[in-house]
């Protein structure tokens, strides 16, 4: 089973999918069909490995699967952690965005 099949299964099930945790061992080996977007916020250097707020939004299929750290976290810092199911690339976007601005 691969993710968008799992969010179809899911969303038959009549649960709201837009804020659900994908299981890991789906996503361990999942490849997204593309990914249509991502910003980081690294104001230090292109070198520092800390962590960095950032937003990306994958295609599993019909679905867009966004999932971020919100700017407001900060720095260097851990938690403030985002996600988004949806099979709106526009809204997945918008919401991707309103997360790293």
């Amino acid at each position: 089973m691969n993710i968008s099949e799992w969010l179809d299964r899911k969303e038959a099930e009549g649960v709201d999918v837009s804020q659900i945790e994908l299981p890991g061992e789906l996503l361990f080996d999942a490849v997204p069909d593309e990914t249509v977007f991502f910003e980081t916020y690294n104001p230090c250097s292109i070198l520092c490995a800390r962590e960095h707020p950032y937003a990306t939004v994958e295609r599993y299929g019909r679905w867009y699967c966004g999932r971020g750290q919100d700017k407001k976290a900060g720095i260097h810092r851990t938690g403030m952690e985002w996600r988004f199911n949806t099979r709106n690339k526009d809204l997945a976007i918008r919401t991707a965005r309103s997360h790293i601005e």
